[in-house]
């Protein structure tokens, strides 16, 4: 999995193991298999007999998986069965609330994606980004607003989530992560919505976002995808480019963070290696 191209990362619950070919083939950069919220308590056991079944049935298959989050009773064999299993190639970790709990995730092995969704989470952003280990970090707008006390969907509540985004792209930076993905766009129906909500994680700088549906994978590809004027001038911005000093293209001066928008835009369009 190249880590510079995740746009989507497409949830489907362990309990329902029939539906996981069909998000293998959903065109999504990413497959998580999810023990933690989808799956009803009654069933976690069997949903992690459901995925080590699978992995063992299809060994070429690579995915991630969403444990359950510390505290919780299944925790540590979820993280036992992602360090036994080859087919598992990253561990999102829910609730992330200090660098412990990742710590003791990162035992497995894997590569960890700490999820985001508590005031407790965020405060710990530069403990928890610095620990070795991590790929990239997510975020859950919905339980984070519930822990705050949002009104979730009104425009107050999407100003606060913001600056936990803020928050959350610094703190990626600073740890030289890849890029962080956003939350879940809850309505499956509302495609203007996702389309706006995948302009707005593009423009603030997030590699993409976390998906319930194969329906939204398509659509989050489509509206991070650089458009094609844009791909014309980065292009162009590159070839006149010799990486110093200063230039013009269309009348336009180019410099060093001129060059590397291009070079970013034409990352994200897969044309060249990040």
């Amino acid at each position: 999995m190249n880590r510079a191209i995740i746009r989507s990362a497409l949830f489907v619950p362990a309990s329902r193991p029939e539906r996981i070919p069909k998000a293998l083939v959903s065109g999504a950069d990413a497959v998580i298999v999810d023990l933690e919220d989808a799956v009803e308590e009654t069933l976690k056991e069997q949903a992690r007999a459901n995925l080590a079944a699978f992995l063992a049935a299809h060994p070429e298959v690579q995915l991630l998986v969403r444990v359950n989050a510390a505290g919780h009773p299944g925790h540590a064999a979820d993280l036992d069965l992602c360090a036994r299993q080859s087919g598992v190639c990253g561990v999102l970790l829910p609730k992330a609330e200090s660098a412990e709990q990742v710590v003791r995730a990162a035992v497995t092995g894997k590569p960890i994606w700490p999820i985001i969704e508590s005031v407790r989470g965020l405060l710990a952003l530069p403990e928890i980004a610095a620990v070795k280990g991590i790929e990239r970090l997510s975020f859950g707008a919905l339980d984070l607003g519930l822990d705050i006390g949002l009104a979730n969907g009104s425009a107050a509540a999407g100003r606060l989530l913001d600056q936990a985004r803020y928050a959350i792209l610094l703190a990626s930076r600073d740890a030289g992560l890849a890029p962080p993905l956003d939350s879940v766009f809850p309505s499956i129906q509302d495609l203007d919505g996702l389309r706006q909500a995948a302009r707005d994680a593009r423009d603030m700088g997030f590699g993409g976002l976390l998906c319930i549906h194969p329906v939204q994978v398509q659509v989050v590809h489509a509206t991070l995808m650089p458009s094609a004027s844009e791909l014309d001038w980065a292009q162009r911005v590159l070839s006149v480019g010799n990486g110093s000093g200063v230039f013009v293209v269309d009348g336009e001066m180019v410099d060093a963070p001129v060059l590397g928008r291009a070079r970013r835009l034409l990352e994200q369009a897969g044309q060249i290696s990040a």
